[in-house]
């Protein structure tokens, strides 16, 4: 954008004087527009996956649920160059969000050792090709990307803990953190390199996103209520945002589908929000002296010579740049009236803007508006007592932190992600403080913005708990029924009929059952269970016989089958089974997993969610008292039951969950 301004410099000044304010301001909208435009383009028609932050869909995947292409390296290519237009084009967006997303699929992809895009196979890693490796190297890739966007490596650490990985162990934690300090260390050596002020081997840049030093500002005890209120504020805010953006993701969901419309929908925004601007610095005269307050890149538009427009400066500096000024600049910088104009239409405008389709970020939006009210709040202070020299910088910084917790919902992260960012560890109690109260404060209103967009696209996704009211709902009221299952020694035919008519991963293998003597209450007594993948690897290398003996099988397949195989297994259409095979039998002892998680018919769903979400379950078969199979329990059938906050009450519900 800085460079945009500098073009349309000379031409805004020769236009003030001629009245012809029309040509610079078109010339700003198709700077901005065009990039725009692409970002929407790549997205909508390449890998709508890459839109937004990408941080509710690791989330999910890391929860244990597969979101398509989720970490392919074409979601990788769409969502880098993506978010450069987006940025670019000037949207309320920033680029963090989608750093995180970015981390997570370089990570996916180098726990694989080959890329099936370009269908090259290194021989690396084989041992990893197992959706648990898999799911930690996510992790371990997500907190790297938030390691490099802050540079804060146990910053990252937290993240992963707190929004991302769900299944936790001590190994994890050393793998996580060792992969955010290499990422901090592999930025380090990258800026020493290529900023113009650096030496090489300097190791002492920061992350990507630069609030600068706090070294010398102190807080007093009797702020501690004036920031406890203003993260009670900060929670108000963002539960109006998470309310105002969900409507408008239900209206996107329901009118906006076509994605000709949602490149089109993008473009508009991009034009509103030059226009904003635009009158923003026609109309409000916020003009300062240079001399009292040099900056890097005055921008003077409608001053005088030798001052620049604050407001100019807002809109045209990138948001980080912004963010900075608010934290640092001293007090006069601003006038009220601009900042708080500026604070109420960038906050529309981010609320617009999250949820097109492109690759957004919401954590620089959110901290941008937190620190403009922020700064409001800290300009009231020192007018109102001028003589305690107050710094309006440092609540421009609680302004941020409350803005982004009450729209996130984070507490452990995020206080430790800004202390790292701002270099000053003893602002860790009041931004613990503020971010708390605006979690509560919010939490009493709806839930934060991944978790409400998780909702609304019906994903599968396990809390952390079971619904606190579900201790009277029994696992024969939860399963799914009729269940698909197969016999120990199975027809090839039947095996191919069942691929391909039912979408089930996992099925039951039993004895002492007949398909066409069955009273559809018990599906035979249970002997294992065995994958979808595993059947269509079996069939693939010929694993049949015609009397179902493994030892006449033309071929023989070992673990490393299963493993190169991974992540795209071949589905059943393209499995060649002639019509002579189809009368073979398959024996699914020797591949089958004998000791499978199942559970009696009246336990509870808490005890069920409990086994789901320790061990990251998929399945759960359900017997009854002589072990035969009634039932299969799935994610989707636990994830149907969901708990409801609103206004201090609270209920359980039960959802509609997306075949998708």
């Amino acid at each position: 954008m800085l460079s945009n301004s500098l073009a349309l410099l000379s031409d805004m000044d020769k236009c003030i004087v001629e009245k012809c304010l029309l040509y610079p301001y078109l010339l700003w909208v198709a700077f901005n527009v065009v990039p725009v435009a692409i970002a929407s383009c790549m997205v909508a028609f390449g890998a709508p996956v890459a839109a937004g932050s990408g941080i509710p869909q690791i989330k999910c995947y890391l929860n244990g649920v597969k979101v398509p292409h989720v970490v392919r390296f074409k979601t990788l290519v769409v969502k880098a160059l993506g978010v450069i237009c987006s940025v670019g084009g000037g949207l309320t967006v920033g680029k963090e969000g989608p750093m995180i997303h970015s981390g997570a699929i370089i990570a996916a992809g180098i726990s694989q050792g080959r890329s099936t895009t370009f269908k090259r196979d290194f021989k690396l890693f084989s041992y990893f090709r197992t959706d648990h490796e898999k799911r930690d190297f996510v992790s371990a890739g997500a907190a790297a990307g938030v390691s490099a966007a802050f540079g804060a490596p146990v910053g990252g650490v937290l993240f992963s803990l707190e929004e991302g990985a769900s299944f936790w162990n001590q190994s994890l934690v050393w793998n996580i953190f060792f992969c955010s300090m290499i990422s901090s260390f592999t930025l380090n050596v990258v800026l020493s390199l290529t900023t113009s002020a650096g030496q090489a081997g300097e190791l002492s840049y920061p992350g990507l996103l630069n609030f600068g030093k706090f070294a010398s500002v102190v807080y007093q005890v009797w702020e501690m209520p004036i920031f406890l209120m203003m993260g009670a504020l900060g929670g108000l805010t963002g539960a109006v945002f998470n309310y105002t953006n969900r409507k408008l993701t239900v209206f996107r969901m329901r009118k906006i589908h076509r994605k000709w419309l949602q490149v089109l929908e993008a473009m508009l925004v991009s034009a509103m929000t030059c226009t904003v601007g635009f009158f923003m610095i026609y109309l409000l005269n916020d003009c300062h002296s240079l001399a009292a307050n040099p900056i890097d890149y005055p921008l003077q538009f409608f001053c005088a010579d030798g001052d620049y427009s604050a407001i100019a400066t807002m809109v045209f500096q990138t948001p980080e740049a912004s963010v900075k000024s608010l934290f640092h600049d001293p007090y006069g910088s601003f006038s009220p009236l601009s900042l708080s104009v500026f604070c109420f239409l960038y906050f529309w405008l981010a609320c617009w803007t999250y949820g097109l389709q492109v690759p957004s970020g919401l954590f620089i939006p959110m901290l941008l508006i937190g620190a403009a009210w922020g700064r409001l709040c800290g300009m009231l202070m020192y007018y109102l007592w001028p003589e305690l020299g107050i710094d309006p910088g440092k609540y421009a910084l609680v302004g941020a932190a409350a803005q982004l917790g009450g729209c996130v919902r984070m507490t452990i992260s995020l206080t430790v992600i800004l202390i790292e960012a701002c270099g000053n560890v003893t602002f860790g109690l009041p931004l613990m403080l503020v971010l708390m109260m605006a979690k509560w404060v919010g939490d009493f209103f709806n839930e934060g913005i991944y978790d409400m967009h998780i909702v609304l696209q019906r994903v599968p996704f396990l809390e952390w708990e079971a619904p606190p009211l579900s201790h009277n709902i029994f696992a024969k009221e939860v399963m799914s029924h009729p269940v698909v299952t197969l016999r120990e020694i199975e027809k090839v035919s039947n095996i191919v009929d069942i691929l391909r008519h039912e979408t089930h991963n996992g099925f039951p293998v039993v004895d002492e059952y007949d398909p066409d003597h069955t009273d559809g209450v018990q599906f035979g007594r249970f002997r294992g269970l065995i994958l979808r993948s595993q059947l269509t690897v079996l069939l693939q290398n010929k694993m049949f016989s015609p009397s179902g003996k493994l030892s006449e099988a033309r071929h023989r397949v070992c673990l490393q089958d299963f493993r190169d195989a991974y992540p795209r297994f071949n589905p059943i259409n393209q499995i060649n089974v002639s019509v002579n095979e189809q009368e073979y039998w398959m024996d699914l002892r020797p591949f089958m997993n004998i000791a499978p998680h199942g559970m009696s018919q009246e336990a509870s769903l808490p005890r069920i969610f409990q086994l789901f979400r320790a061990i990251g379950l998929r399945h759960v078969v359900i017997l009854n008292g002589r072990n035969q199979v009634i039932g299969i329990v799935t994610r989707k059938d636990l994830a149907r039951y969901r708990v409801w906050h609103h206004g201090g009450l609270m209920g359980m519900e039960e959802l509609h969950i997306s075949e998708r």
